[in-house]
């Protein structure tokens, strides 16, 4: 079920893209432990750097949106992980004792 941010998130997406704007989507496809947003959360990312939406919060998500500007870049989808075994998550700061899992993939 979309929740409204959701809603917006994707219309924001689809705004940007009819304006011409090349745009990236995260999306959380798993989630295990504590984890600062639900399966499902979504993120925007323009190729300029602006975005809406959020798959996590912080040092995360400024991780999630250099990967998708990459992917918007390359046009290669991306699954990434963070969580406490990693030591990625440590330095951007998912210490939390959860794991969260993003994948993100240009949109047209």
């Amino acid at each position: 079920m979309n929740t409204h941010a959701e809603l917006d998130v994707l219309g924001t997406a689809a705004t940007w893209l009819a304006e011409g704007h090349k745009v990236a989507l995260g999306t959380v496809v798993k989630t295990w432990g504590s984890a600062p947003r639900p399966t499902g959360s979504q993120i925007a990312v323009r190729a300029d750097g602006a975005f809406a939406g959020s798959v996590s919060g912080g040092c995360v998500e400024n991780a999630v949106i250099e990967d998708a500007l990459r992917t918007i870049e390359d046009g290669k989808p991306r699954q990434l992980e963070f969580g406490v075994s990693n030591e990625r998550a440590w330095e951007v700061g998912l210490a939390c004792g959860g794991r969260i899992e993003i994948f993100v993939e240009v949109i047209a």
